[in-house]
């Protein structure tokens, strides 16, 4: 699930932020394989937590 050409540079900066998704793995592999975020924890199957530059999370991703 990593991506190693391409890592959020440490200085990004993001809200607090939760978003709905219907499909959790696919999300994981987007906003970490791809995008370059972090995951941080998991919730189960419902939700997972990721961020950059080692914040506890900046998006959570529930089901």
């Amino acid at each position: 699930m990593e991506n190693d050409e391409y890592a959020l540079p440490p200085e990004t900066r993001i809200g607090h932020v939760h978003l709905k998704v219907s499909d959790l793995q696919r999300s994981l592999d987007f906003y970490c394989g791809l995008l370059g975020f972090e995951l941080t924890t998991t919730y189960g199957e419902d939700a997972a937590f990721i961020s950059a530059g080692g914040y506890h999370h900046h998006i959570g991703l529930n089901t």
